[in-house]
């Protein structure tokens, strides 16, 4: 394939919630541009960017796909994200290699949470956006007043400057085409064709309309130009060439936002959104340079950002020194690990070593090649600004940037959320014991929002990620990918003990036997602490009751029973021991006999310190549509849950709220189900807190409650 420059290279993220039409869309545009023979399809897995097993199981895409089509000299490169609330941190994540975004709305329900999500996510990172309202195919998405409602929702969430610069063609039959705003032409498809149009009249329906669009168009591009504004009032309207080209820039300052209409599934209006792509999205070489930073130059103080901040520019330029950013991991059961990544700057030729800045190595680039999908196209060299694949290097993960040695940089990505929930996972056999550590880990790299660790109190394997449908994707991929079957179960939930009240108690420890005997004796005092306090311990011995040497003993001592719990088994916590007098035999004495002291004495506080349990809570954030308002605030409720405020985000409802994490444990779920799958949520551990004594008994009862210590 040709050799593309940076000039002639358009990289654009597809955007958008879930079943919007993205996949569908972008394989639309493919076989538009004939880099398919035939349309793809996401229900058989043939589309382009549909390939993972678990994807086309599930009908959802859950992680990040490349395509590519080639279009009257340019290349333009997609990045397919996304839409389920729950991954929209990858949507996140396909924003940083594109210099646009395609928002792609759902043409029969308008702007939905995630729509609205990654919108904000291309506001953040300064991606110009181009709404496509997508199935306009589908009977209820109409013209007319449709539209009308359509345009009204976008100008309603997104402002004024979402503008149209297409009229969809609909009549009795439906949808078949689109009017050009710009050229003032009007383009026929055939549902089901190649997705190249013909050109004709304006129908006379819509002539007037189009006219009014138009000048509406014209006046919204001119505001703010001066000699744009001279011209419009004095020839009433701008020349076309001059149009396109100030259309282009205001869409790459984010002044203007144009709204197309398409129909993905019926392959209509693709030939023209490539056409618009190539025109109006910025090429990389037009986008502000990449903020880099070094450890290095933020010690110095000469980052060329604010002193000593570390930061500096870098040009997307073939003559600046080679740089690239891994923004995907990919592995593959007969590749190995495949590297996604951005051409920061620089020409990156096949064979070609580069020093990974992040760890400190060295990569040699072999078989470069451009992602059509899951096919692998092998490519000679890559330009600035161009997306790739590598496979097989050593080290390299998602994030690390690499470069030209002596050209160091760093390109942050953007900030993963914290998972949303967490299971325990357990191996059926153990072989699948032995597998699953390793298989795990190759899963991580390819995600980066996986959590793999063992629960020092539990004992448990626990993994986390961001919900339920998350969890069961990853092992299923376990299964399928690396033959490790496991079985998931509810975490048990870290409850905690402490105490409310005042203690004083004698730990004596005596016990002989043949020959010399066991002998340690301590009194202590017991008080609690502040939430989060953990344990302290003070040494107030006077006079040599206890031996220096031993008061640590008696430390460990209360530390150790402290690990095992009162009463049912969990640490206790935030509690102050004050060890204060005691005794001890010239002979007998020793470490062990006055840590089992500590022990006795501990033990014996606690049943007169009134001990309590705590939970874990947790600082969860819900957001949805604002009609599911109501009942989610009466589900919190009957999870004893505080409701901390609420906040409007746009149509939907933000809810902050501390709920105790054992309610919480299956709510991805519940939420789901409460909100036609339109809710998302975050949750982060917060603080413990008292549980409520009717629930504490229940725990109790069915907790086992730790051996007695000997005593003597």
């Amino acid at each position: 394939m040709k050799t593309y420059q940076g000039s002639e290279i358009r990289n654009v993220a597809v955007v958008g919630h879930a079943q919007s039409g993205k996949t569908t869309l972008i394989a639309a545009l493919l076989h538009a541009a004939k880099m398919t023979p035939t349309q793809g399809r996401v229900a058989d897995g043939s589309a382009a960017t549909a390939y993972d097993e678990e994807e086309i199981a599930r009908g959802t895409t859950m992680s990040n796909a490349v395509a590519f089509a080639e279009w009257q000299g340019v290349k333009i490169n997609f990045v397919d994200s996304p839409g389920f609330h729950m991954f929209s941190h990858e949507a996140r994540a396909a924003l940083l290699p594109a210099e646009a975004a395609l928002v792609v709305v759902n043409a029969q329900n308008g702007v939905e949470p995630v729509t609205e999500r990654v919108w904000h996510y291309a506001a953040e990172a300064n991606v110009p956006r181009v709404v496509v309202v997508n199935q306009m195919d589908h009977p209820k998405a109409g013209g007319g007043e449709g539209l009308s409602a359509q345009l009204e929702d976008l100008h309603e969430r997104w402002g004024r400057n979402c503008v149209p610069v297409q009229l969809p063609i609909v009549d009795a039959q439906g949808f078949h085409g689109v009017v050009d705003l710009v050229t003032m032409e009007a383009f026929f498809y055939t549902p089901g064709g190649d997705g190249r149009g013909k050109t004709g009249e304006i129908p006379a329906a819509l002539a007037a309309d189009a006219k009014a669009r138009h000048e509406a168009l014209v006046e919204l591009v001119a505001e703010g130009k001066d000699e744009l504004m001279e011209e419009f009032f004095e020839k009433g309207t701008i020349p076309e060439d001059h149009l396109i080209a100030a259309l282009h820039e205001a869409i790459r300052e984010d002044r203007i936002f144009p709204v197309l209409f398409a129909s993905g599934l019926a392959n209509m209006a693709a030939d023209h959104l490539l056409d618009f792509i190539k025109v109006y999205a910025p090429a990389p070489v037009e986008r502000a340079p990449f903020a880099v930073r070094t450890a290095a130059m933020a010690a110095a103080g000469n980052g060329g950002g604010p002193e000593g901040t570390g930061i500096s520019f870098r040009k997307v330029d073939d003559k600046e020194p080679a740089g690239i950013v891994v923004f995907k991991t990919m592995s593959d059961p007969f590749a190995g690990r495949i590297s996604f990544f951005k051409v920061v700057s620089g020409v990156i030729r096949n064979d070609a070593t580069l020093e990974n800045y992040t760890r400190r190595g060295q990569e040699k680039f072999s078989h470069l090649s451009v992602l059509q999908g899951r096919k692998a196209i092998e490519v000679p060299e890559l330009h600035a600004g161009d997306l790739g694949a590598v496979a097989k290097l050593r080290e390299t993960l998602t994030g690390d940037t690499l470069g030209q040695k002596g050209a160091e940089m760093q390109v942050d990505l953007a900030q993963m959320p914290e998972p949303a929930m967490t299971y325990a996972i357990e191996p059926k056999s153990r072989a699948d014991e032995d597998k699953l550590a390793p298989a795990i880990h190759k899963l991580m790299e390819e995600d980066l929002l996986i959590r793999f660790y063992r629960d020092p109190q539990t004992n448990e394997f626990l993994i986390a990620g961001a919900g339920q449908p998350h969890i069961e994707a990853i092992v299923s991929r376990l299964k399928r990918r690396y033959h490790a079957e496991v079985t998931l179960k509810a975490p048990k939930v870290p409850y905690r003990e402490t105490i409310r009240g005042k203690a004083d108690a004698q730990g004596r420890h005596k016990k002989q036997t043949g020959g010399h005997g066991q002998f340690g004796d301590c009194k202590i005092k017991m008080e609690p602490l502040p939430r989060g306090g953990g344990f302290e311990f003070v040494n107030d011995i006077f006079g040599g009751a206890i031996p220096r040497g031993f008061i640590p003993a008696v430390e460990k001592g209360v530390v150790e029973s402290a690990a095992r719990g009162f009463l049912a088994g969990y640490p206790v916590v935030d509690f102050k021991v004050i060890l204060y007098d005691g005794s001890y035999h010239d002979v007998d004495s020793n470490e062990l006999s006055f840590k089992m002291a500590g022990r006795i004495a501990f033990r014996k506080c606690m049943e007169q310190a009134k001990p309590c349990l705590l939970e874990p809570i947790m600082k969860v954030e819900i957001e949805a549509p604002d009609e599911f308002a109501g009942t989610l605030m009466g589900d919190l409720n009957s999870r004893r849950g505080r409701v901390q405020g609420m906040d409007s985000k746009g149509r939907s409802t933000v809810i902050n709220a501390e709920v105790p994490m054992a309610e919480m444990l299956t709510y991805g779920t519940q939420l789901t189900s409460m909100t036609q799958g339109k809710g998302s949520y975050r949750m982060e551990m917060d603080h413990y807190d008292y549980v409520p004594q009717p629930v504490a008994e229940k725990i109790l009862a069915n907790a086992k409650r730790p051996v007695e210590e000997e005593e003597e």
